[in-house]
């Protein structure tokens, strides 16, 4: 399930309350004209990074992956589709979410090796419908989108939770999955979803904050399934694997199957990530989540840091935890967010080879130099986040990475680059942010920022 922690990554710039504006209440010098912007822009050729940590390390994950739910619940059986498996959409899908359908398809046969096709028979595997936000959270509120097994239908879901169809610890095999989508936000926000939900309807269910390389993390920083995602598939469906095993029987084929697969992670030495604790998990959950006050969201993130300091973690978790309550103090204390957005880059740094972690605070950062008139650390600081953010497919973090470099660009007098880069970032922006009027105020927002516009 794809839950509202999601709505840390909408890329909000509180420092632009303290740049001069125009007396109508927006920048004098507007970004773009209302004229019809560029087409929408997609990745197309996939570049994921293959896994960068030793098999054994891999192994753990795996099993903490396939046997505990998010709850903390164990597992008593490995699950799986055995044999073929069909895939087909019902409802009313997006535009451009076929395409993307397909792209990932393809990603899990060549990758994972997965014998996976879509069809249009009512007999699907797995049968994703695309539907609104509103029906989505009609049925389980804190869900951006979510997987459920032995249905195929949104319809069907009350009834299966009632009687207990829809408990993953009680399954004892997968032959029936449905995935619902929203049909209503952006094409990157519906792609996320798929990539996150039909790896979970195919393999594991559970996920881990201690993962810097995965979808299989809340913190979501990854939109889309990485190099060690898709080893994980691969070794899911591997054939000395089958439905119905023990922890303890994966285990002892899990070496041999990695060994085989993925080489390269026998020479790597084993360097594990402590378990996250419950209470870190809950305050994180309380203060990214709905439902809480801004006063208590601050008191969660503030024990969250806590926990992570006082387990001396020096990963990117304890980078998430300086993220999430710079976000939160924004609208209070710009300069105690700015803060913590620097100790978040220090920590992600730890990070670097496995995400764009640091790309993310990068927005934040240079949005900070902009509205200070630094625009030469604003593009000391944006210049290397730009190329991790397109190789993880982030067309969200994209555009507004380079929408921000255009604007420091201008500040320095740079005006026919600044055009050229500020145009090159609305396809993008399209697939990101989703509706014109999303992407263009993404772009005052940004022009906000300037304090040479707002003076002018």
């Amino acid at each position: 399930m794809r839950s509202f922690l999601s709505s840390l990554i909408p890329l909000a710039f509180a420092v632009a309350a303290c740049t001069p504006i125009g007396g109508n209440g927006v920048p004098t010098r507007a970004a773009v004209s209302d004229t019809t912007l560029p087409p929408v822009k997609a990745f197309s050729t996939p570049r994921p990074i293959p896994p960068n940590r030793s098999n054994r390390d891999i192994a753990r994950d795996f099993l903490d992956l396939s046997f505990e739910l998010e709850s903390g619940r164990s597992l008593e059986r490995l699950t799986r589709f055995e044999g073929p498996i069909t895939v087909r959409v019902t409802g009313a899908p997006p535009t451009g979410m076929m395409p993307d359908l397909k792209a990932l398809l393809q990603r899990l046969r060549n990758e994972a090796r997965i014998d996976i096709s879509l069809t249009q028979s009512s007999s699907a595997n797995i049968t994703i419908q695309a539907v609104s936000r509103r029906e989505i959270r009609k049925a389980l509120p804190q869900a951006a989108c979510f997987v459920v097994p032995n249905i195929s239908a949104l319809s069907q879901y009350r009834s299966a939770r009632r009687s207990g169809a829809a408990n993953w610890a009680l399954l004892e095999n997968r032959d029936k999955i449905a995935i619902f989508l929203p049909n209503d936000t952006s094409p990157q926000e519906t792609r996320d979803c798929l990539h996150e939900e039909l790896a979970q309807a195919l393999g594991p269910l559970n996920d881990l904050y201690r993962l810097p390389d995965s979808v299989f993390n809340d913190d979501n920083i990854h939109a889309v399934l990485t190099g060690f995602d898709m080893t994980i598939l691969r070794a899911y469906y591997d054939p000395t694997l089958r439905n119905g095993m023990t922890r303890g029987e994966v285990a002892s084929r899990l070496p041999s199957i990695l060994s085989r697969i993925n080489p390269r992670g026998d020479q790597l030495s084993s360097n594990p990530l402590p378990e996250t604790p419950r209470a870190w998990i809950n305050a994180v959950q309380t203060a990214l989540g709905p439902g809480t006050s801004p006063a208590n969201r601050r008191a969660a993130a503030r024990q969250a840091l806590v926990i992570a300091q006082n387990n001396g973690w020096q990963d990117h978790r304890l980078g998430f935890a300086h993220y999430a309550l710079g976000r939160l103090l924004q609208s209070q204390d710009i300069a105690a967010a700015h803060t913590h957005f620097k100790a978040a880059d220090r920590a992600y740094r730890s990070a670097e080879r496995f995400g764009p972690h640091r790309a993310f605070v990068a927005t934040q950062l240079s949005a900070y130099a902009i509205s200070a008139g630094q625009s030469r650390e604003a593009l000391t600081i944006l210049n290397p986040q730009i190329a991790p953010a397109g190789q993880f497919e982030n067309a969200a973090l994209l555009s507004t990475l380079m929408l921000l470099q255009a604007e420091a660009l201008e500040m320095e007098g740079k005006f026919e680059d600044a055009g050229a880069l500020r145009l090159d970032s609305l396809g993008w922006a399209r697939y990101g942010f989703g509706p014109d009027w999303a992407v263009r105020a993404k772009l005052r927002e940004i022009t906000a920022l300037s304090p040479v516009k707002g003076r002018s």
